[in-house]
């Protein structure tokens, strides 16, 4: 398989890599491959890999020093199962050996102040939890990347935040604590079709000089939605391009599937968000 960054640039935009003096390696090949997998053998990982995960996680950047996240680590068929029908009814959910379950977690600190006789203040408001959120998603990225070179093969879950509440439950999450995001971490079903690197939006829709500047967007995401839809077309999954499934996903307050109360859930669960 060709994965010179020519290739992969063709893969992820539909468009050739420009014109640069960037020597191809190993970490820059992995990262333009990425592909979600949601068809996974069910043998056990082996011993340490759950470990060498997280400390892949703990290496990455954290505000502050705070490190306001935590992982749950589920590998109980019945857990996996039951957090299967809270996140949507996916079964791979179930079906992924090892399923990680990303925390904002606030609650940390609190229980640090309650010990030293200190109110911890700052943690009642908003920023604190986008610290939180963000700490969660730098980690969670880190091992995305350190499983891949492991041969192993993830897909994110963001369905978890259907039903936090449930999901805290079924997971002990003390008050300060929500799950954002899930993460089936396994080997790929090698017969399972394989999973292929879906095209993003042109970079000029994303990358901005100095200065935010939309002008050329209508064109570029014009000619994103048609490659789209002729990616989805290949991969026998409808020819619906990405503005159709934008309008669909973020069009009305019921696209949200119940997260446009997400404001007054978090509250219930301990973050004050003021």
């Amino acid at each position: 398989m060709d994965h010179s960054l020519s290739t992969l640039f063709q893969a992820r935009y539909g468009a050739a890599a420009p014109e640069a003096a960037i020597p191809s390696n190993a970490v820059l090949e992995a990262l333009l491959s990425h592909r979600s997998v949601r068809a996974f053998l069910p043998d056990a990982l082996p011993e340490g890999t759950l470990e060498t995960l997280v400390a892949a996680g703990q290496s990455a950047g954290t505000s502050s020093n705070l490190q306001a996240w935590s992982v749950v680590a589920v590998e109980d068929p019945a857990r996996r199962a039951r957090l299967a029908e809270l996140a949507g009814r996916q079964g791979f959910v179930a079906k992924a050996p090892l399923f990680l379950c990303f925390i904002a977690d606030t609650s940390r600190l609190r229980r640090l102040g309650e010990r030293q006789g200190q109110p911890m203040e700052g943690l009642d408001y908003l920023e604190a939890f986008i610290v939180a959120a963000v700490d969660a998603a730098l980690a969670a990225q880190n091992i995305v990347v350190a499983a891949e070179s492991l041969g192993l093969g993830t897909v994110y879950v963001g369905a978890l935040r259907n039903k936090p509440e449930e999901v805290g439950v079924e997971l002990g999450l003390p008050p300060g604590a929500v799950a954002l995001f899930g993460l089936c971490v396994g080997r790929p079903d090698p017969a399972a079709p394989a999973a292929q690197i879906k095209p993003r939006l042109p970079q000029a829709t994303v990358l901005h000089r100095e200065r935010y500047d939309a002008s050329a967007e209508a064109a570029a995401v014009e000619d994103y939605d048609n490659t789209l839809a002729g990616f989805s077309t290949a991969q026998g999954i409808g020819a619906q391009g990405w503005v159709g499934r934008m309008l669909k996903r973020v069009g009305t307050a019921a696209d949200l599937h119940g997260r446009d109360t997400m404001k007054a859930t978090l509250r219930r669960m301990g973050f004050p968000l003021r």
